[in-house]
């Protein structure tokens, strides 16, 4: 788990940086960042999604992922718990709480989506190789110090969505890896990356996408991609 705990720690002090330094940032150079930061996340998006090697099992999974996190209404969930920790961290009831939630929901699915989260935890848990993850941690605590800077305090909490998926992974690792295969993992990439897709649009403020309903379609891609290797292969 160490791995794990030191990506959350590079969140957690990216965000601390990015909170101060919000407060003496102007809104032209914050549009500037949402600009960047939207961009930037779209090409990571395409990039990921390109790994599928079968894009109507991609469709499928969204569909039928999205259509299940509607039903529970996954991302109602997440921006309720974004919302209680608000409540139970801000004494004086900021009224941020929409903030908060988002940037809890935003930073969360961002830091998690991709195939590093899942390839970096399970090579952490099975052969105690921490490279990819320390590259991850890196990387999330840039982002984090962007985020936190526009969203504010909800970006750190999102460690904790970070603790419990990614240390699913590495102790479930050495079931997953061989359950899933390159193939598993990268339709579980492609799904990350229309999800990261959404979140870029979001920021650049063309289409609002309620993303957190489609997570399911990060369990059901690898499932439907190795289906569809197993018939038509």
């Amino acid at each position: 788990m160490l791995g794990v705990l030191i990506n959350c720690a590079a969140v957690i002090v990216g965000s601390v940086v990015g909170l101060l330094l919000g407060k003496h940032l102007k809104d032209s150079f914050k549009n500037l960042v949402f600009t960047c930061s939207g961009l930037v996340t779209i090409v990571m998006g395409v990039g990921m999604a390109l790994k599928s090697s079968n894009f109507l099992a991609l469709l499928l999974s969204l569909l039928i992922g999205g259509g299940i996190g509607y039903l529970l209404k996954i991302e109602d969930g997440v921006l309720a718990a974004g919302n209680k920790l608000e409540k139970a961290f801000s004494r004086k009831g900021s009224g941020s709480g929409e903030m908060f939630a988002h940037g809890f929901m935003t930073s969360s699915v961002l830091f998690c989506s991709g195939a590093m989260s899942v390839v970096g935890s399970i090579q952490a848990g099975t052969t105690g190789d921490l490279n990819t993850l320390l590259i991850k941690s890196v990387m999330d605590g840039c982002m984090a110090v962007v985020f936190a800077s526009i969203y504010g305090v909800g970006v750190l909490f999102s460690f904790l969505f970070i603790l419990v998926y990614q240390g699913f992974f590495v102790l479930t690792g050495t079931w997953i890896e061989p359950a899933l295969g390159e193939v598993g993992i990268n339709a579980m990439s492609a799904a990350g990356g229309i999800l990261l897709l959404m979140i870029g649009l979001g920021l650049l403020d063309i289409k609002k996408f309620r993303a957190a309903n489609y997570l399911p379609a990060l369990i059901l891609a690898p499932i439907l991609e190795n289906l569809a290797q197993s018939v038509f292969v």
